[in-house]
């Protein structure tokens, strides 16, 4: 039927060890394989994104790309490029403890709440992403997530913060796979509801 918007999907992302997290007992993410072509598909993935739901954690460390390209010059072409995409999205941030934003459009809700998400979702005319477990799993036990795409990196932490939450059965289906010579997995899923 023309003219009926297609409503947006949710979709989770985030780089994980193959035992399943996403930082270390320290918090430490440096263990992740950034090369050109992991940072490419990176770059790719979030061209068509339009609006970014964040926990504090996840926020406090991606807004460095407010900034990242302020200095043309100094930074790659892909460094500039992801900078544009990142700071073109909108920003929810859900934080009770965050007093400001240090970026352009962006937002502090201080609950998590479904039916907003559901509204978004309906409203938005592009797709959004969530970022943080936290908040990732608060979305998946309300069955909002649509989409999962994790990059499984060659690394076993043997603890740290879990990419999915415990406690929770969900359907998956695989939609697609892509090897990178880094020994990087992508694994592209579609929630079964």
């Amino acid at each position: 039927m023309e003219g009926v918007m297609e409503m947006a999907k949710l979709i989770y992302a985030a780089n994980v060890s193959l035992d399943g997290y996403i930082e270390d007992e320290h918090g430490n993410i440096e263990w992740t394989i950034s090369d050109d072509e992991v940072f490419a598909f990176w770059t790719d993935f979030e061209r068509p994104i339009g609006t970014y739901l964040y926990g504090r954690r996840l926020y406090e460390s991606m807004v460095y790309w407010e900034t990242a390209s302020a200095k043309p010059s100094d930074q790659p072409e892909v460094i500039r490029e992801f900078a544009q995409i990142w700071r073109a999205a909108k920003k929810i941030v859900f934080s009770r403890t965050l007093l400001a934003v240090s970026s352009a459009r962006t937002r502090i809700e201080r609950e998590f709440d479904p039916e907003a998400i559901r509204r978004l979702k309906e409203s938005s005319g592009a797709d959004i992403t969530i970022g943080g477990p936290e908040l990732a799993g608060e979305a998946m036990r309300a069955g909002l997530i649509d989409e999962c795409h994790l990059l499984l990196n060659p690394i076993v932490l043997g603890g740290g913060k879990r990419a999915l939450p415990d406690n929770l059965c969900m359907r998956l289906e695989l939609l697609g796979v892509r090897h990178f010579p880094s020994g990087v997995v992508h694994l592209h899923y579609r929630m079964i509801v």
